[in-house]
């Protein structure tokens, strides 16, 4: 039992990792959205590219709002290892925001047991709000800002991954009631590396999911791809979200990268074509599409877990 509760610790361990090229790319804006715990909490916002093709099929490209990972202890919304990623959708016609969130664990101990369980798992709640109190932000500004609030995409790597999943689940059980208005839902949701922490046992949807492209590998021990759990608690990966999703007959894209650990929470510009199938096939063209791809790329920069961890990690 103590093995399994410092297992679950062990998968939030903060990330960074190169993304990219680095660049220089500044926002068209950026705007307080909110002030919690004393802390500022910011959107940077950049508008899709001059003369970029901004529809489809006579509908408009959703935006897309981004969440940084870090382990909900460090991170940036203005990395400029983003920039490349944020550039490509600007370019094809896709605005982004990218937003603040309070970082839990930051100075937090996590020398295992139930208070730190119960820590990483407030610091995944209180991130989701974060994200509900921006897209309020953006809903109470739509008409100056020039955006639609219901057609915002959320995404994120690593801990942000987790934020999102968490939000729409939140959100699909009537949990984001304080924040949002009920009834609203994301129009996609994209999860580098991502997972629910449930106190509950296996997440369910009292109404669906919004549709969800997951990227994932299956070897990745930070943020299990598969689930780790004791007793009703558990951290639910990829892959057993999936078969949820399979299950209940949910709208879902699954990239399985076999053999990659956690490097694919950052493979932004590698995915990118699947990102855009995803978002014009499934969002803009709201077609149930299901894709299960399992991929086996050699050229994909591995992510190696120190050796003093790696014993540490386990999937069910």
């Amino acid at each position: 039992m103590k093995t399994r509760i410092t297992l679950t610790i062990g998968l939030f361990l903060a990330f960074a990792i190169g993304l990219g090229a680095q660049e220089t790319y500044s926002p068209t804006g950026t705007y307080l959205f909110s002030t919690k715990d004393g802390q500022d909490l910011f959107m940077d916002d950049y508008h899709a590219t001059a003369g970029s093709e901004t529809t489809l099929d006579g509908k408009t490209k959703p935006t897309i709002v981004y969440m940084f990972g870090g382990g909900f202890v460090m991170g940036t919304r203005n990395d400029k290892r983003f920039m490349p990623w944020f550039k490509k959708f600007n370019d094809a016609g896709y605005r982004v925001i990218s937003i603040d969130y309070r970082l839990g664990m930051k100075g937090v101990k996590t020398s295992g047991g139930v208070g730190s369980v119960k820590a990483f798992r407030h610091s995944a709640q209180i991130a989701a709000e974060d994200l509900f109190s921006a897209t309020a932000y953006l809903m109470a500004n739509k008409e100056a800002l020039g955006i639609d609030p219901s057609n915002l995409v959320i995404t994120g790597s690593s801990a942000g991954a987790i934020a999102v999943l968490e939000a729409d689940w939140l959100l699909s059980n009537g949990r984001a009631s304080d924040f949002l208005p009920d009834g609203f839902r994301y129009a996609g949701v994209m999860p580098f590396a991502g997972a629910i922490i449930s106190m509950e046992g296996v997440p369910s949807y009292k109404v669906p999911p919004a549709p969800t492209a997951f990227f994932h590998g299956t070897d990745d021990r930070i943020v299990n791809y598969k689930k780790v759990h004791v007793l009703k608690w558990g951290l639910f990966g990829s892959d057993k979200l999936a078969k949820i999703f399979r299950k209940n007959g949910y709208t879902y894209n699954i990239y399985r990268f076999e053999g990659n650990s956690h490097e694919i929470a950052s493979t932004f510009i590698r995915t990118f074509p699947e990102q855009i199938r995803f978002l014009e096939t499934n969002v803009v063209r709201g077609q149930k599409r299901i894709v299960d791809s399992s991929i086996d790329d050699p050229d994909i920069p591995a992510f190696e877990l120190p050796s003093t961890r790696r014993k540490l990690y386990s999937q069910d």
